[in-house]
């Protein structure tokens, strides 16, 4: 699956940056096919501005022809920090005495909903140490598609946990949950044995073959990614799309989503990376990403500053956490001594969003995907040519005027009623009629309205 010497030698055999050669590959990206591991090996040598603003801005159309201008907000639920790994990056890892363990009761699960819901949050991701049962997980799932606060309820969830059995799997799924996330953190198989030196995750190939299962057991929609700064961020980026490739020969279907967390400081931390990943190569190696890999959601977590977040989301990003905690308990008991790793960024959801439509971005709470089966080959054969924007911008506008009408400041409500005023006029006469009906009807308080 992933072949080491394949991407040595592409990184190897890249000659330095040739413009027509990069302009090249540029001109490819646009035909929404992907892009070869030589190409890619090219566009990472890419150092002059002229250049770099050239791939930005290929990354920047090739996102908007794929998905427009909406951004999928979401919020990470950690439900336990009890672990039986020792990976030296993470402050959850077994041996960690600084850490403050905690697993959530249902009564504590049910309050941290509740504070998410009360922010405006629709889409959760569930993560957990990987020392919690599958049975703790699935009540987990149960209690919190159940949890209701006033108008408000979490439409849908997806889940970061330890791989499972085939039959594991399968009770994941029958849960509801919408994409099942695992990273394989670092691609370097020497490196990840340096890293992870106990438990279970030591296994490097046993790790590998966890997504297999879950799309064996029918979980279509997953998302894999790599931790940044464990090794050399050009082999993890080949790698992943090795992998990427992978799954799409084996199961028909790529990663619904691609997830670029960059290697941050942790409690009780004492691991110093010689691969740490500059700003620059960080911010190039998500636009290379998008024109590898055009139909993936490329994702970016609160690890970035909202600086860096900024640049990134021009350059393909099309998911964000916003408000997010990395402890259990977080969003109701927040004491800083149980988190997985340091944010960058503090803001609360309804911070990120006002920045976010300030620069033009449609903010989507969309869940409707999952719920009407657009996902697998069905998604891919709608993402992949760029139709999903058709179901995508519509549904965005839907979910974002019903954060505005229920949850959004003054000055976040005014802005945002603005850019809906906006994104309707792009739209042809019937299409913006239609639309702007379905508003109407969240306006008077409908809620869940979707196409």
């Amino acid at each position: 699956m992933i072949h080491s010497s394949l991407i040595s030698q592409s990184i190897d055999n890249a000659l330095p940056e040739d413009v027509l050669r990069v302009r090249e590959i540029l001109f490819k990206a646009y035909e929404l096919q992907g892009l070869t591991l030589s190409d890619v090996a090219a566009l990472m040598n890419v150092k002059r501005p002229e250049l770099l603003n050239e791939l930005f801005h290929a990354a920047s159309d090739i996102k908007e022809k794929i998905y427009g201008d909406r951004l999928v907000l979401f919020a990470p639920l950690y439900i336990s920090n009890v672990c039986v790994n020792e990976c030296v990056y993470c402050a959850f890892r077994k041996e960690n005495k600084l850490l403050r363990r905690c697993t959530l009761t249902k009564d504590q699960l049910i309050q941290n909903v509740k504070a998410l819901i009360d922010q405006g949050q629709k889409r959760l991701l569930l993560v957990a140490g990987e020392g919690v049962t599958l049975s703790t997980l699935l009540e987990a799932i149960e209690t919190t598609y159940a949890t209701k606060n006033n108008h408000g309820e979490i439409r849908r969830i997806n889940a970061n946990v330890a791989p499972l059995t085939l039959d594991e799997f399968k009770r994941l799924k029958a849960a509801q949950i919408g994409t099942y996330q695992l990273f394989q953190e670092t691609y370097h198989r020497e490196t990840y044995k340096q890293v992870h030196t106990h438990g279970p995750k030591s296994d490097y190939d046993g790790r590998m073959a966890a997504i297999d299962r879950a799309m064996q057991a029918g979980i279509d929609d997953v998302g894999i990614g790599a931790l940044l700064g464990l090794y050399d961020w050009r082999f993890e980026l080949l790698a992943l799309l090795q992998h990427a490739e992978y799954l799409e020969k084996t199961f028909g279907v790529g990663p619904h989503t691609i997830s670029v967390p960059r290697l941050e400081s942790a409690l009780g931390m004492t691991y110093v990376s010689k691969h740490r990943v500059s700003d620059q190569d960080f911010l190039k190696l998500v636009a290379i990403l998008r024109l590898a890999v055009p139909y993936t959601g490329i994702i970016l977590s609160t690890r970035e500053s909202p600086h860096i977040r900024r640049q990134a989301l021009a350059l393909g990003v099309s998911q964000i956490s916003a408000g997010s905690r990395t402890n259990p308990g977080g969003y109701t008991d927040d004491d800083g001594q149980a988190n997985q790793f340091e944010l960058g960024d503090h803001r609360s959801l309804d911070e990120v969003i006002y920045d976010v439509i300030s620069m033009g971005y449609l903010p989507s709470f969309c869940t409707s995907c999952y719920r009407l089966g657009r996902t697998g080959e069905h998604f891919m054969e709608l993402a992949k040519p760029g139709a999903i924007k058709e179901k995508c911008s519509p549904n965005a506008l839907l979910t974002f005027q019903e954060y505005l009408s229920d949850y959004a400041s003054a000055k976040t409500r005014q802005l945002g009623e603005l850019l809906i005023q906006q994104q309707l006029q792009l739209m042809t006469g019937s299409k913006r009629q239609f639309v702007q009906t379905l508003l109407n009807r969240v306006k008077v308080h409908e809620h869940d309205v979707y196409i």
